[in-house]
């Protein structure tokens, strides 16, 4: 698996998933424990539901601990020169409105937060790039442009 890297929060929310997930899954093993052998048809039913949600919990706690344990937190000391993961980037557009956003991992970006994916369009455009160049990328069929004015 290859590296992962996660801002503090990041690790946070994870480590937040999994506690959550295993408190899932301990009241699914005390329910499957209070149905025993199932003996009505509905019984069987019921067990077999919850031994299937019980796989899938623990399948999730399985992959997240993993990306966990493979985890690193994001470089301290990278070039601020150019565009990395971790870089919070201030961007221009041509009618001069300013949008803000830090580059993260897949698994803590929201958009809506300001926190894009590096495996985004507009990420995968802005890694490497400097202050006062101009980057665009495809959204849909129109091509869209921003200037990088700060990092940091």
């Amino acid at each position: 698996m290859s590296t992962t890297f996660l801002s503090k929060k990041g690790f946070k929310e994870l480590q937040k998933e999994i506690s959550g997930l295993e408190i899932s899954e301990k009241a699914l093993t005390l329910e499957l424990k209070e149905i025993g052998r199932a003996k009505s048809r509905d019984d069987k039913l019921r067990r077999n539901d919850v031994i299937t949600q019980l796989e899938n919990i623990q399948s999730k706690i399985f992959m997240k601990k993993d990306i966990l344990r493979h985890a690193k937190p994001l470089p301290r000391k990278r070039d601020r020169l150019k565009i990395a993961i971790g870089s919070v980037v201030d961007l221009v557009d041509q009618q001069g409105k300013i949008f803000r956003y830090t580059l993260v991992h897949s698994l803590e970006a929201n958009p809506l937060d300001g926190r894009i994916s590096v495996d985004s369009p507009l990420g995968k455009s802005l890694l490497n790039h400097k202050k006062s160049e101009t980057v665009s990328w495809k959204n849909g069929l129109t091509t869209r442009q921003l200037q990088v004015v700060k990092i940091s």
